[in-house]
């Protein structure tokens, strides 16, 4: 067997590992994946939420800032984290919003997460009284980079961004891999991942989780 071969079957047989290792989850959280997959709409890969909220439980942020509410599955995962926690997410697609809106009420949490409909890039500029310690971005892979340049000024001491999908799908390291769309993203979020490794003022640390994760601090 070919050595990429082999190391694609043992990737395999450590996901499917992990993936067996988490731990049972709460109806909603097992109905809104479900919905997530019926209506084809991108959620954070189960291991990376695993990740994420473990991080959140470790760094306990206050208020976090999500770029990419989708239908509010991470909102709510990270809320689980850090139940006191307030989260301000950001939405331009407006079915998205009003599911996501739909979702929070369900489960009881508009109390600690506010849903803003609109475009980052505009919303952002708009918010530079606001301070966050956790700042996570899950939204239009090519956008990646100002989504960054304009949420980092809001960053507390201390805190830290999680950029999500940073390998998509294996494209990002695997430029061999045909598919012509895919290709195009991986392309913006590998530009993205070597400005963000060479930022001046952040230190970032990659991790081969769920569909990647890169992890900035500020130096």
């Amino acid at each position: 067997m070919p050595v990429m071969e082999k190391s694609d079957r043992m990737n395999e047989i450590l996901t499917n590992y992990l993936m067996q290792s988490l731990p049972a989850e709460d109806n909603w959280v097992n109905e809104l994946e479900r919905t997530a997959a019926e209506d084809d709409v991108p959620i954070m890969d189960p291991l990376g939420m695993n990740f994420v909220k473990q991080l959140i439980r470790l760094t306990k942020p206050d208020r976090i800032l999500e770029i990419g509410t989708a239908i509010g599955y991470s909102a709510l995962r990270m809320l689980q984290a850090n139940p006191e926690a307030e989260i301000i997410t950001v939405e331009k697609d407006e079915q998205r919003y009003h599911q996501a809106i739909r979702n929070i009420r369900n489960a009881n949490k508009q109390d600690h997460i506010h849903v803003i409909y609109g475009d980052a890039l505009e919303e952002l500029q708009m918010m530079t009284d606001s301070t966050f310690d956790l700042v996570l971005i899950d939204a239009a892979k090519g956008k990646y980079q100002r989504f960054f340049e304009l949420s980092t000024p809001l960053l507390t001491e201390g805190g830290y961004v999680l950029s999500d999908n940073v390998l998509f799908k294996g494209y990002v390291a695997d430029t061999k891999k045909q598919h012509p769309r895919y290709q195009t993203i991986a392309g913006k979020i590998r530009t993205y991942n070597d400005w963000l490794m060479n930022h001046p003022d952040f230190t970032t640390t990659i991790v081969p989780i769920g569909d990647g994760i890169a992890i900035s601090t500020k130096q």
